[in-house]
């Protein structure tokens, strides 16, 4: 039995997102993303997806979450914190992005995502929808701006005022009406401490990000060698990049997340320079068991640590 009003269903969704640790929820009215598209595909024209071919494919339902989920009616969108209880970077030597040090976020989030649909199906009735974290063609960040849980900064990442961007995003399609929340307002400002700060010039224009150049594409989508032209530009990172978050004034605001699966592996925390260049395909899987690090693979990790040397 489904309670009476949009708002009773939408306080509810709330108050799971809570109690499964999510540390924000927005809800934004499901429809076609109109301003959107004309960006999405300038950036897709001007080749700035680089071998990211899956970007280009599915381009309808990367902007109508109705060709996702028949009868869409609302788009939920949470955000799961995964800022460290200590930052690793330089420590280690090289460094990794701090979304990596631990259990792949796809499999803890997915978890939480299941459990969630239960419960609003089981206190709010039947439902059609689907859960989604990073794997589909999902505009996260359009969506997430749409519902109010942050803005889109001009590292073409989503801000929240009291979280920064060290966060996970992840989505519920429903056919279920809710009370939907409003956007918020830029807070960027004059700032242009990432578009300063990125060594790879990925950031040439404000909001918009030329994945081809970032270091995260380079290190993780590329497969072939890493283009000449950004030798001695890496600044010690192996496995994707967090400058463009570390310099953002927002993020003074991150706090330690409290998700004992993206806790690092030790061995990770004592790894200093001739480890990571001499590191072995059975530490490597010892280290990185259940780890994003793994899309890389060992010798795409390899070529990382080559590429990076001085």
């Amino acid at each position: 039995m489904k309670p009476s009003t949009p708002l009773a269903n939408a306080q509810k969704i709330k108050l799971f997102a809570k109690e499964l640790g999510f540390d924000f929820c927005g809800i934004a009215k499901a429809g076609f993303l109109e301003e959107e598209a004309p960006r999405l595909e300038q950036w897709l024209n001007q080749g700035m997806h680089g071998q990211m071919h899956y970007m280009a494919n599915h381009f309808d339902k990367r902007l109508d979450p109705t060709k996702l989920v028949e009868g869409a009616k609302s788009v939920i969108s949470l955000i799961y914190n995964y800022y460290p209880i200590e930052d690793l970077t330089h420590k280690a030597g090289y460094n990794i992005a701090k979304y990596a040090y631990g259990k792949d976020y796809h499999f803890v989030i997915k978890d939480k995502l299941k459990t969630f649909f239960e419960k609003i199906t089981e206190k709010i009735g039947e439902v059609a929808g689907r859960v989604f974290v990073d794997s589909a063609p999902v505009h996260e960040r359009a969506w997430a701006a749409k519902a109010g849980v942050g803005w889109i900064g001009k590292n073409s990442l989503l801000l929240n005022k009291k979280q920064g961007s060290f966060f996970f995003l992840a989505e519920i399609i429903l056919d279920l009406e809710l009370e939907y929340d409003l956007p918020v307002t830029d807070h960027c400002g004059t700032c242009t401490a990432c578009m300063d700060a990125c060594p790879t010039d990925a950031i040439s224009d404000p909001y918009v990000v030329d994945g081809s150049r970032c270091i995260s594409y380079l290190t993780i989508e590329l497969k072939e060698n890493i283009p000449s032209v950004f030798k001695d530009k890496f600044e010690d990172w192996i496995f994707g990049c967090d400058i463009c978050q570390d310099v953002c004034p927002w993020n003074r605001f991150s706090k330690p997340h409290q998700e004992p699966e993206f806790n690092p592996h030790p061995d990770l925390k004592d790894m200093t320079k001739r480890d990571w260049e001499e590191i072995t395909e059975e530490v490597f899987q010892k280290i990185f068991k259940k780890s994003a690090v793994k899309r890389t693979k060992f010798s795409g990790l390899k070529r990382n640590v080559r590429f990076a040397r001085k």
